[in-house]
């Protein structure tokens, strides 16, 4: 607490006033007022700036490859013996929602071979070679649910522990939480297809009431890397730091007139950011010294693969430089939700794998050669998974009831699966893991209580994961204990 003041004294002469007020009314403001003075003792200013986590974090950064589509989880990560022997059979349990082509509730066996793979033995299929071949350093979780079969609330569940849009992002409350270790960039950076947004597009990076400085930026693999963040017409260095130097000056004028405008800060926080930025955004995004060799790792020399490469790569370069959170998306040229195999399981999960699996791969191997993933968490995750009855004969409908992702560095075990699903990969059985423990355990790894993080919002203190609505917990057991020395 700070040390008395003559300000304190009035403040409690009117606390005094408050409680001698009639009926207790005063009792009730007085609670509204101190419960304010705390939070704001208690919650991180409105900067950038780092800030001490809630303990000794095993991470300081995460990227999150999000697939958009849902991912099938018996035809990538979890083998279902079962589902093979029976494959054209119905179904001995009615899935919970069918589309059209899916009410024969008939069975679908995988079009690919399962094998285990690397030193641990974990059993992937052979449309994931690349991912074979990192699945030594991987945690595999069979076991993940969430809340609805639609693209749209479940990708924002994923994003926000809710269907509803709204609410913030983590990476948004991790922002919130910690700051950046990097003043000239932002905390939370977006990279998607340059050649569109995939479903629900901004909603994913969304601050909700949080301010807006903690919301997703999106930076561009192609062309310039931040829109609009340079002028039209060339400045000469001078002239720009000038405008730049009285431009803050008005603005500090501007604020001490409101000084409880959030919004208003915010912006000028904003402004502040995009003026550091224009020095630091071009030289961190460009790639032309990385050796040949690295390039090679993303594929950046396939054309299939160059381009979400080129994202991965860029995640790696803005980890380094000390961003908190970055977001990368699939390859959307031929779709807004490139995972989603309607209506060829084979040919679609080819298709994306294709484009996807050798840039993931090369991402793990160069953090790891760099010395960089213990340090930072790399979490491939889609909002669902696939159900084990075709539809049309080929395809596979929505599966909230189970899919599978993996995590890798930052503390979390190395070759290691957690949870299973039935014989036919329909349902979570064993140690089933909700999207908002996910988020739990990835928050703990950044030094963050889930419980703790609070944001007043509406007379309510909001939680990342809306615990105790939510029951989230930290899913200790894909925890690496004996790396946190």
């Amino acid at each position: 607490m700070n040390k008395v003041s003559e300000d304190n004294q009035q403040l409690v002469s009117r606390r005094r006033f408050l409680h001698t007020s009639g009926l207790g009314f005063g009792g009730i403001a007085l609670a509204h007022l101190m419960h304010n003075e705390l939070f704001a003792e208690t919650k991180p200013s409105l900067n950038l700036l780092p800030r001490k986590p809630h303990f000794k974090p095993r991470a300081r950064a995460v990227i999150q490859l999000m697939q958009n589509g849902g991912p099938s989880q018996m035809d990538l990560f979890d083998p279902k013996p079962e589902l093979q022997k029976r494959s054209g059979q119905s179904h001995t349990e009615k899935v919970e929602t069918f589309q059209p082509g899916s009410e024969g509730n008939v069975l679908l066996g995988s079009p690919f071979k399962f094998a285990p793979r690397g030193q641990s033995g974990i059993e992937l299929s052979d449309v994931i070679p690349h991912t074979a071949s990192i699945v030594d350093d991987i945690c595999l979780v069979r076991s993940m649910y969430t809340e609805h079969n639609n693209h749209t609330e479940a990708l924002v569940m994923l994003q926000t522990c809710k269907i509803f849009p709204g609410r913030p992002s983590m990476g948004a409350w991790i922002s919130y939480g910690l700051g950046t270790e990097n003043q000239n960039l932002p905390s939370y950076v977006v990279l998607r297809d340059p050649a569109g947004y995939g479903t629900s597009a901004a909603e994913l990076w969304e601050n909700g009431w949080l301010p807006s400085l903690y919301r997703g930026t999106e930076f561009s693999s192609k062309g310039s890397p931040v829109l609009d963040l340079n002028p039209a017409l060339p400045i000469d260095k001078k002239s720009r730091y000038d405008q730049l130097n009285f431009l803050e000056k008005i603005n500090k004028e501007h604020s001490q007139s409101y000084p409880h405008n959030k919004e208003l800060e915010t912006r000028i926080q904003n402004y502040e950011l995009a003026a550091r930025m224009q020095l630091a955004a071009g030289e961190i995004l460009d790639n032309s010294k990385e050796s040949q060799a690295t390039k090679e790792l993303y594929g950046l020399d396939i054309p299939e693969t160059a381009g979400y490469g080129m994202r991965l790569l860029l995640a790696r370069r803005l980890v380094e430089a000390g961003v908190r959170y970055v977001q990368v998306f699939p390859p959307t040229r031929t779709s807004s939700q490139p995972w989603d195999s309607h209506r060829h399981t084979k040919d679609e999960i080819e298709a994306i794998a294709a484009r996807t699996d050798l840039p993931g791969a090369g991402l793990i191997n160069d953090l790891k050669g760099r010395g960089l993933l213990d340090s930072v968490i790399v979490m491939w995750c889609g909002e669902f998974g696939r159900l084990p009855v075709s539809q049309g004969g080929m395809g596979r409908d929505h599966n909230r009831n189970a899919f599978s992702l993996w995590l890798a560095g930052g503390g979390f075990k190395k070759g290691f699966v957690y949870g299973a699903t039935d014989e036919f990969g329909y349902r979570a059985t064993d140690n089933r893991v909700s999207v908002p423990d996910l988020q739990a355990t990835i928050l703990h790894q950044m030094g963050i209580d889930h419980k703790k993080l609070v944001y007043l919002h509406h007379g309510r203190d909001e939680t990342p994961t809306d615990y105790p609505v939510t029951g989230a917990k930290v899913i200790n057991e894909i925890l690496d204990r004996k790396s946190y020395g």
